[in-house]
């Protein structure tokens, strides 16, 4: 089994809220370890800032996010201009902003952007997901 959901968001900060409590309560319905959850929901609010700061001119962007068997795939997708990640620089020691690529960095098992050719980015993040004892997970994915 597979379960996925997909949203097409205003660029606005209050789509984040919208999808990110879509996703937590898919994942905590089949009963993924808080930890992990926690690790997902701040990975996706990063990507979905990055859109909603930087994706201009896009006015909308697209969230999907796919369990499947002991993995979450999450991509983030808009229509704005693009981005090379290798030219995003590093914030100074104490800095309140630019952090985003590190934090998904960090928590992230996996992540990759993509230009598309008709202007916009990918993000796609993959996290492997660990379930609470007797979880409705394992058994629903392995079907």
């Amino acid at each position: 089994m597979e379960a996925t959901i997909a949203l097409r968001l205003p660029r606005d900060a209050a789509s984040v809220p919208v999808i990110r409590q879509m996703l937590d309560g898919t994942l905590r319905s089949l009963g993924v370890e808080p930890q992990v959850r926690d690790d997902i929901e701040l990975i996706l609010t990063e990507a979905c800032s990055n859109v909603i700061k930087h994706a201009a001119p896009s006015d909308d962007y697209t969230v999907s996010a796919t369990v499947q068997h002991d993995v979450c795939v999450i991509k983030v997708v808009d229509t704005g201009d693009g981005f090379d990640p290798r030219a995003v620089l590093e914030p100074e020691p104490g800095a309140e902003y630019g952090r985003g690529l590190q934090i998904m960095r960090a928590l992230a098992d996996d992540i990759r952007f993509t230009n598309k050719r008709e202007n916009g980015a990918v993000v796609c993040l993959e996290k492997r997901l660990r379930y609470t004892p007797g979880a409705a997970g394992p058994p629903l994915m392995a079907s």
